[in-house]
């Protein structure tokens, strides 16, 4: 399961072909998931998305805590195999 369809599941992204062209956005909103991530790689990064979209802090947050976590369960799954 990649990390879009778990944002999905949990309900924090949506697409829909009648919002913005269907691209992944955050649920009740039209702020695209993409943007989220141009902020990470920004000079402000989350402080700066949050201050510009405070309503979205909480799925902000909840998304990353699911790419930590499937990077861990990626680790996790490369020691096993060198081990």
């Amino acid at each position: 399961m990649d990390i879009q369809e778990i944002l999905r599941n949990r309900e924090i992204i949506h697409s829909d072909p009648e919002i913005m062209s269907g691209i992944p956005v955050f649920v009740g909103s039209r702020v695209p998931l993409q943007t989220f991530f141009d902020y990470l790689e920004g000079e402000e990064g989350l402080t700066e998305f949050i201050n510009d979209f405070p309503y979205l802090q909480t799925q902000a947050i909840i998304i990353l805590e699911t790419i930590a976590k499937a990077m861990l369960r990626q680790q996790r799954g490369s020691h096993v195999h060198t081990s």
